[in-house]
């Protein structure tokens, strides 16, 4: 049952967190999952409900280049890859959303590679 608390811890984080990250047309949130073997990445504009960019281990373009999917050299891939995305759509600004993770490893990892290619949270 250990797991099924684990759960319900990140998803009560995430629900505390979510209140007050909200993200805007001007400053999207970034928002990160992070499973077993993978992770993922997204740009959502809260205001529109729409997802305008997603990058993961899974993408066609990180496909062949990630040695292993799971781990922080993967994650600071997603995350330059990310950053170079929205370079393309002319976003700088966004708020980043831990998704109820803990704030080390892979996601501090995606985060600092975000904000070494020139994104600002």
């Amino acid at each position: 049952m250990l797991g099924n608390h684990r759960v319900i811890a990140r998803i009560r984080r995430q629900k505390r967190v979510r209140k007050q990250v909200r993200g805007t047309d001007d400053r999207p949130r970034v928002c990160v999952y992070r499973s077993d073997k993978h992770i993922y990445a997204q740009v959502i504009s809260d205001e529109k409900g729409a997802t305008l960019i997603s990058v993961s281990t899974l993408s066609p373009s990180l496909k062949g280049k990630v040695k292993s999917t799971k781990g922080v050299d993967a994650a600071k891939q997603v995350g330059q890859a990310l950053a170079a995305a929205c370079k393309e759509k002319n976003i700088s600004n966004v708020i980043f959303d831990r998704n109820g993770f803990l704030y080390h490893g892979r996601v501090k990892a995606l985060a600092d590679a975000m904000r070494e290619a020139g994104m600002k949270f």
